[in-house]
């Protein structure tokens, strides 16, 4: 059975010998994580007490078979097990999915990464420097054109808003389920509900609170398997999504696969490898 990461994140990038790598703020501690081909090998760029980040395994078992048509699921089924380290810091899930906002996804790895580099604070890794982004401290002191010079001017007042409520309410946002942490992050100022479903499946690992309307989905989901019809407006898709998937665990696992399916297919776009072991 074959095992697959997925590398939806903006902070992945491919090293020298074509494996995917990343630094995640954990616990107050920055760690480095590289796929192996089989799994992520966790470990703290300085000594750290805290337990290693995260990783969660999705079987193709939880995709919905008999639901969904089997030339749709064929493709992902094919993954196997996704893999994905599941985002440690709240804030950066939230960074992250306002700088996805209006932008295309190439985009917004741009900004991310130039984000985090610039303003952010930056570590010597085995693949060389990696950063996290700015926290919520740094982003309220940044000047107006701090945004505008690394392409972020329009997501400045949004990362202001979240900036000021992660300050205020982020011990009582760590603690909520997913499905409650998305009403409360919706409730911030410039944040909306595309952002907040995006914020809380990166934080959480839930992908049945996604968006699953999102541009991303459909896109994937039409590349994945042309042959199989599905809406393309946001809200006939999103229903057909939820009849394909009825239930909390397999609506999880048909997004994910979806979107997994698809960061392969950019990546071998890209020219880069994907991250998958036979």
């Amino acid at each position: 059975m074959s095992t697959t990461l997925i590398t939806d994140h903006p902070a992945w990038i491919t090293d020298a010998d074509g494996q995917a790598a990343r630094v995640v703020h954990h616990d107050g501690a920055i760690w480095f994580t590289q796929w192996d081909g089989d799994a992520l090998d966790l470990r703290p760029v300085d000594p750290a007490d805290n337990a290693a980040p995260l990783v969660s395994r999705t079987p193709s078992a939880q995709l919905p078979r008999g639901k969904a048509p089997e030339p749709f699921l064929r493709p992902l089924m094919a993954l196997g097990t996704v893999v994905r380290l599941t985002n440690p810091s709240l804030w950066d899930a939230i960074t992250t999915a306002i700088l996805r906002q209006v932008v295309r996804a190439a985009q917004a790895r741009k900004v991310y990464r130039r984000w985090c580099a610039v303003h952010g604070q930056t570590v010597d890794t085995p693949t060389g420097p990696l950063a996290v982004p700015p926290g919520p401290r740094t982003v309220l002191q940044l000047p107006d054109d701090a945004f505008a010079d690394v392409g972020a001017k329009f997501h400045r007042t949004a990362l202001q808003a979240a900036a000021t409520a992660y300050r205020d309410n982020h011990e009582r946002w760590a603690a909520m389920s997913p499905a409650e942490l998305v009403k409360a992050l919706d409730e911030v100022p410039r944040i909306g509900p595309w952002t907040a479903s995006a914020a809380a499946a990166d934080y959480t690992g839930d992908f049945s609170v996604y968006p699953h309307g999102d541009l991303a989905v459909r896109t994937w989901a039409r590349a994945a398997s042309p042959t199989v019809i599905v809406p393309d407006d946001e809200r006939g898709f999103e229903a057909r999504w939820r009849r394909w998937a009825p239930d909390r665990p397999q609506l999880h696992a048909l997004t994910l696969f979806t979107l997994t399916w698809g960061s392969h297919a950019r990546t071998q776009h890209d020219g880069g490898t994907a991250p998958r072991h036979p």
